[in-house]
C-alpha cells in the first residue's frame, strides 16, 4: 500500500463537537472548579487563553507543557506551579462532564478498527494543546481506546501546534514514516489540509467542518466516513 500511516484530527472528526460550545463548556467548567482554590473566574480564563495562545505560537525551543505554564505563572504568579495537581484533579474527575456537550459516531470507532485489521500504523493527531489525561479522556468519548494509536499528541510530547509544519514534521519523524506516506484526516481546512504543503495526502471530513479563512477546497478529497474509506481503499 503506497500509504503506510494515516493521520486523525480528534475533535469535530472522530469526536462529534460543536468547537465553540466544547471550548465555552470547558472554560466555565475549569473556573468553577478552581473558584475553591482561591483563583477569579475571569482572570483564570483569560491566563489559560493566553497560555493557549503561547502554545499555537511554540517555535520548539520548549514543550507545550513547559509553554503553558511558564505563561500561565508569569500571568497569575509562581505560586500556581503549585496547584498544577489541581488541574490534574479536575481532569480526572471532573472533566468527563463536559462530554454531555459533544456527540459519538460509531462510523470512527467502526474506521479505526477495520484500519488497524489492515496494518496501517495510525496516529491521533489532535493538537497538542491539552494534557495527556484530557486528551485520552476524549478519545475514550469517541468510542476508542488510546491504545488503537501508535502515536497521541499531547501539550507533553509537542513542541509545536496546529498549522504549524513542523508539527506534522515531527509526527512522521517519531512514526518513521515519510510524509509521502502518510494521509492526514480532519475536519478544519486550515489547521489539519496544510499538511499536504510537506507531501502528505489528505481527506477533509465534512461533517463538522470549519473553515475560518474561507478556503477554497474544490480540489481537495473530502466527504463523509463512507467516502473516506473508499478513498483509502483506492490508494
Amino acid at each position: 500500500m503506497s500509504i503506510k500511516a494515516i493521520l486523525f484530527d480528534l475533535d469535530g472528526t472522530l469526536l462529534p463537537m460543536d468547537q465553540e460550545l466544547f471550548t465555552k463548556t470547558y472554560l466555565k467548567s475549569l473556573a468553577i472548579s478552581l473558584t475553591q482554590y482561591g483563583y477569579e473566574p475571569n482572570s483564570l480564563i483569560e491566563a489559560v487563553w493566553t497560555g493557549t495562545i503561547a502554545m499555537m505560537k511554540n517555535n520548539g525551543n520548549k514543550t507545550n507543557e513547559e509553554m503553558f505554564w511558564d505563561t500561565f505563572t508569569s500571568i497569575l504568579g509562581k505560586k500556581t506551579e503549585e496547584d498544577i495537581s489541581k488541574f490534574d484533579k479536575f481532569y480526572k474527575e471532573e472533566f468527563d462532564k463536559i462530554q454531555a456537550v459533544c456527540g459519538q459516531n460509531p462510523e470512527s470507532a467502526n474506521l479505526i478498527k477495520f484500519l488497524k485489521e489492515r496494518g496501517y500504523t495510525l496516529a491521533l493527531a489532535t493538537n497538542p494543546l491539552f494534557p495527556t489525561i484530557a486528551t485520552h479522556k476524549r478519545t475514550q468519548w469517541a468510542g476508542l481506546n488510546p491504545s488503537d494509536f501508535q502515536l497521541i499528541t499531547t501539550y507533553e510530547n509537542s513542541r509545536y501546534c496546529k498549522p504549524n509544519l513542523n508539527y506534522y514534521l515531527n509526527i512522521t519523524e517519531k512514526l518513521s514514516v515519510d510524509p509521502t506516506e502518510c494521509l492526514m484526516v480532519g475536519n478544519d481546512v486550515t489547521e489539519d489540509m496544510v499538511a499536504s504543503k510537506i507531501g502528505m495526502k489528505v481527506f477533509l471530513l465534512t461533517d463538522h467542518i470549519l473553515n475560518s479563512e474561507n478556503i477554497d477546497t474544490t480540489n481537495i478529497p473530502q466527504g463523509s466516513f463512507s467516502d473516506l474509506k473508499n478513498y483509502i481503499l483506492s490508494l
